[in-house]
């Protein structure tokens, strides 16, 4: 599974580069170095939206601090069959 991460103006200033960092613990804690891998872009054209992020070929938007674990988990976690304790 491929993440990328808009790193662009807008994301940056909305936290992109704190939702990279939390993501890369995420991945970390639960073992899926081989299974998940973090990029950046400068831009995914969401500016208004961001932080912006692909999973895959899917685009999710407002990614923030306070709910990029829950995105991980919907999103990742589920993506990759992981077994994780419910929310």
């Amino acid at each position: 599974m491929n993440i990328c991460i808009c790193i662009g103006s807008s994301c940056h200033l909305k936290g992109s580069y704190s939702v990279k960092q939390i993501f890369e613990s995420l991945v970390k804690e639960n073992n899926l170095e081989d299974k998940v891998k973090i990029q950046v872009a400068f831009c995914l054209g969401h500016c208004r939206d961001g932080v912006s992020i692909k999973i895959d070929e899917n685009l999710i938007t407002g990614v923030s601090r306070e709910n990029a674990k829950d995105v991980f988990t919907k999103y990742i976690l589920e993506g990759v069959g992981h077994e994780h304790p419910s929310i």
